[in-house]
C-alpha cells in the first residue's frame, strides 16, 4: 500500500523567505545537472552522483552536501521519467538515435529531503535551510502517526502553491507504480533543435 501525509508549514515572513530560497536554490542546482544529463545520456541515480557529485559541491557551497545529494536524486527522477517511461514522447527506447532534450527545472520545482535534512519528532519538524534550521510545529492526526509507524517513508518533498508551503510525505511498499507521460509544470523541457538555433 502506498500513502501520502501532506503536511501545511505555517510560516512567518522570514520562514517564508528562506524557505523561498531554498527552493530556487535547489532548482539551481537541478538545472545544473540538466546539460550533464543530456550531454552523457546518464540518469541512473548513482552513477550520477559519481559523475557530478564534487563539481556540485564546489559549484554550489551554500546549499550543503546532503541536499546536492537529494537534487541529483531530483534530477535522476525527473530522467527517468522522461527518458524511460514508454509513455514519454522522449523515451528513448522510441528516439534510440536523437539528441537527448535538456531538462531545466522552474524555481516552482519541489524540493526533496531525506532524514539527514528534516525530521519529524514529538509534533515538531525541524528542516535544513540556507539560513539553518528552521522549525515548526505540525498537528498530525492519530491515522497520521500511526502511518509513519507502520510504513516505510520513501520521499518527502517541499512544494508551494497559492496557500503556501507544504509537505509530502510518500510512504509505502516498493511496488513500482505507473508514471504518467504528462511532465509537471515546473519540468521545462528544451528540444536539441531549439538550443542550436
Amino acid at each position: 500500500m502506498n500513502s501520502k501525509i501532506v503536511l501545511r508549514l505555517d510560516t512567518g515572513a522570514e520562514q517564508l523567505a528562506c524557505l523561498e530560497r531554498l527552493q530556487a536554490a535547489f532548482a539551481e542546482v537541478c538545472t545544473a545537472l540538466g546539460p550533464i544529463v543530456q550531454e552523457t545520456r546518464c540518469w541512473n541515480r548513482v552513477a550520477l552522483h559519481h559523475l557530478t557529485y564534487r563539481k556540485l559541491r564546489e559549484q554550489f557551497p551554500a546549499l550543503g552536501s546532503q541536499m546536492v545529494c537529494n537534487a541529483i536524486y531530483s534530477v535522476s527522477r525527473s530522467a527517468r521519467q522522461m527518458f524511460q517511461n514508454r509513455a514519454s514522447p522522449w523515451c528513448v527506447d522510441k528516439r534510440p538515435d536523437q539528441p537527448l532534450p535538456l531538462l531545466r527545472f522552474a524555481e516552482s520545482a519541489p524540493v526533496y529531503f531525506d532524514r539527514h535534512t528534516l525530521s519529524l519528532r514529538r509534533g515538531g519538524l525541524s528542516m535544513y535551510t540556507l539560513d539553518g534550521r528552521l522549525r515548526f510545529e505540525v498537528g498530525l492526526t492519530p491515522g497520521d502517526e500511526q502511518l509513519f509507524r507502520e510504513e516505510k517513508l520513501k520521499e518527502i518533498l517541499l512544494s508551494r502553491d497559492g496557500q503556501g508551503f507544504f509537505l509530502v510525505f510518500s510512504l509505502g511498499g516498493d511496488e513500482v507504480v505507473q508514471e504518467s507521460a504528462e511532465l509537471p509544470e515546473y519540468l521545462i523541457v528544451v528540444e536539441p533543435a531549439v538550443l542550436a538555433a
